[in-house]
């Protein structure tokens, strides 16, 4: 086989007016990426050189890390993958040929296409799978012999033609010196007037150039479906949720309930961790091993620690940290604070930009009063001991500190420094008046 160059485009400029949404479609976000990131991700693990985005004028700014051509006016996916030519000029190896919506397409199914490709050393090798229900993907129609003949779109395709279950991936390799001179040919001679990336291939068999088919064993159907309604996207998160959390898994963590547990690719996970149902991690989160985590659980850009446990029906927002041991529980959000090893922040309360010692309780009903009512002022940081016993319905008025040791009586607003081993105490006196509401009934 032999081996040359490989670069790659992927299409990402289509409106996608069937997400009906005024964001376009690439750009969706898709459990923690966008769209069409999770295709340049499985892109780039071929390691082509370039990579080229193409997108619509209005997206020409969104991508980093790889070169973006523009697509000045939506024409099909031909005009699309011509929109590359100037990106690649000169370049003379294999072109890989990936839409922008197939969120679950893999490096793997990709490398194997390719691998198809040099084999047959081809000038374009087409991505096929089977669907028991073909609906408006591309009809692969082939000879007497199994050859290819053509792909037909489905809103061209005769009664004959829709009957077929082998259907194009709209993902391809080409041969670059034979892709560029198709693509000058195409004419818009179809229902939609647009330029087909479809019909190079047929235009190349035509010229009796060598076109072979890679279809995708059974099974692997999702990892080449796109995404073209909110309902189809929310079908590819379900595949990247399983794909994510059987990976987990297998790497010794323990998720009782995968289907219901959403964890974004860059989370990572210790062995012998546990996530609970109906637990949501993302972003940078890291779950350490003894850790337990839900039910009922957002974690965003939290470090959760050894033996710590988390929930249920808790919120880590970003920059919090959870010491080994330490507890965040039922009804408890935290924000950008670090809460010391085995200490404790059982129910009901909001700690935010705060720093907790170790061995630590924080009683039921606490809140830091961290934003202060002036505009422009920054937010206040509370500093809380070690070995602290703070009492039911205290609020913490930053900045403030609390010495290591000290104890704050229930209902206490604290508005000034606790020195330590102190008793704090700040609400006003109980007063009984005995005999109060007879008297007044019998006025």
């Amino acid at each position: 086989m032999t081996q040359t160059r490989l670069a790659a485009i992927v299409l990402a400029a289509g409106l996608g007016t069937r997400m009906r949404s005024a964001t376009p479609k690439h750009l969706h976000p898709l459990l923690g990426r966008r769209l069409a990131d999770w295709v340049v991700e499985a892109v780039r693990a071929l390691e082509p050189e370039p990579l080229v985005v193409v997108t619509s004028p209005d997206a020409r700014d969104a991508f980093e890390g790889v070169a973006v051509a523009v697509q000045e006016e939506p024409r099909g996916t031909g005009d699309a993958a011509a929109s590359a030519r100037a990106t690649l000029d000169g370049y003379d190896g294999d072109v890989l040929v990936v839409t922008g919506d197939a969120a679950t397409i893999t490096g793997e199914l990709l490398s194997r296409l390719l691998e198809t490709h040099r084999s047959a050393q081809a000038a374009a090798t087409v991505l096929s799978f089977e669907l028991r229900e073909p609906g408006a993907y591309g009809r692969i129609v082939r000879d007497g012999d199994g050859a290819l003949r053509a792909i037909v779109e489905a809103r061209d395709a005769g009664e004959d033609e829709l009957a077929l279950h082998e259907v194009n991936s709209s993902i391809y390799v080409f041969d670059a010196a034979k892709l560029w001179p198709a693509l000058e040919r195409l004419e818009p001679e179809n229902a939609q007037a647009e330029l087909y990336l479809t019909d190079t291939v047929r235009d190349l068999v035509a010229d009796g150039e060598r076109i072979v088919v890679h279809k995708a064993e059974p099974g692997a159907d999702a990892s080449c479906e796109g995404v073209n309604t909110r309902a189809e996207l929310a079908a590819a998160a379900a595949v990247l949720r399983d794909r994510i959390n059987h990976a987990h898994m297998l790497a010794g963590a323990t998720i009782v309930d995968p289907a219901s547990t959403w964890i974004d690719p860059t989370v990572e996970l210790e062995p012998d961790c546990t996530i609970q149902p109906f637990t949501v991690l993302r972003g940078s989160t890291r779950v350490a091993g003894g850790a337990e985590v839900g039910p009922h659980v957002v974690a965003v850009d939290a470090a959760i620690g050894p033996e710590a446990l988390v929930g249920p029906f808790c919120y880590l927002r970003p920059g919090t940290v959870l010491e080994r041991g330490s507890k965040a529980g039922a009804f408890v959000e935290i924000k950008n604070s670090r809460i010391g090893e085995r200490s404790k922040v059982p129910h009901q309360s909001y700690i935010g930009d705060a720093e907790i010692g170790p061995d630590t309780n924080i009683a039921a009903g606490n809140i830091t009063v961290n934003y202060p009512h002036q505009p422009g002022e920054p937010k206040g940081r509370t500093t809380i001991g070690r070995n602290v016993r703070t009492g039911v319905h205290n609020a913490f008025v930053a900045p403030v500190e609390i010495g290591d040791d000290a104890w704050i009586g229930a209902g206490s607003v604290i508005t000034k420094d606790v020195p330590p081993e102190s008793l704090a105490v700040a609400r006003a006196r109980q007063e009984n008046k005995e005999g109060y509401v007879r008297r007044k009934r019998e006025e």
